[in-house]
């Protein structure tokens, strides 16, 4: 049923969208059935990337990381994606009330579960980890991503469209901040923690 809902949401989100609300999914099936899959998604991609393929700038002299440093950032940024996720729906849990909303936390997880599933399928560039391709997957899948938060927000949320807009922007401004947390987070993580080791 979710590979359903998520392939009719990629093409007529808006009916998709009351269809998921009907469904009345739990916290630990949403944790388990989906974002399990779809975090691994990026972090596997990359870490084939980055120690088969190599990291890359510019398109030339590619960079690989060894298996052992490589490992344990991909399950640190798995991880991650996890607590990023729970974390973006308690805070959408969290403001609804202001906005006139009255659902429960697991239909806050639905939403943010649906919405960001464009940037973990775009983790898939990963396994072809030039900077400016990576760059360009990344911000297709944003753009996509903002387009099902503003569509699903009135529909999972049920409120009316006009503080839809508002509690839907609200809801960009801290999943942009956890998305840039998450990537400083990594490097620091990589930085310090787990120092990167490379093969030639």
């Amino acid at each position: 049923m979710f590979l359903q809902h998520m392939m009719g949401v990629f093409y007529h989100p808006k009916q998709e969208w009351r269809s998921i609300r009907n469904e009345h999914y739990s916290a630990v099936h949403v944790f388990l059935a989906q974002i399990s899959i779809l975090a691994a998604i990026p972090a596997v991609a990359l870490f084939i990337g980055t120690t088969q393929v190599g990291w890359s700038i510019g398109g030339a002299d590619f960079v690989k990381l060894s298996v052992s440093s490589a490992l344990p950032a991909a399950v640190a940024f798995y991880v991650a994606m996890w607590l990023a996720v729970g974390f973006i729906a308690w805070s959408i849990h969290w403001m609804e009330k202001t906005y006139g909303g009255k659902v429960s936390y697991e239909e806050c997880l639905v939403l943010t579960t649906f919405t960001a599933t464009p940037l973990f399928l775009s983790g898939l560039a990963g396994l072809y980890p030039m900077l400016w391709f990576n760059v360009i997957v990344g911000l297709v899948a944003l753009t996509y991503t903002i387009y099902l938060l503003y569509t699903g927000v009135p529909e999972i949320m049920q409120i009316p469209e006009d503080r839809a807009f508002f509690f839907s922007s609200s809801i960009l401004t801290v999943g942009l901040c956890v998305l840039v947390g998450l990537l400083a987070a990594t490097a620091i993580l990589w930085g310090s923690f787990v120092p990167l080791s490379y093969t030639h």
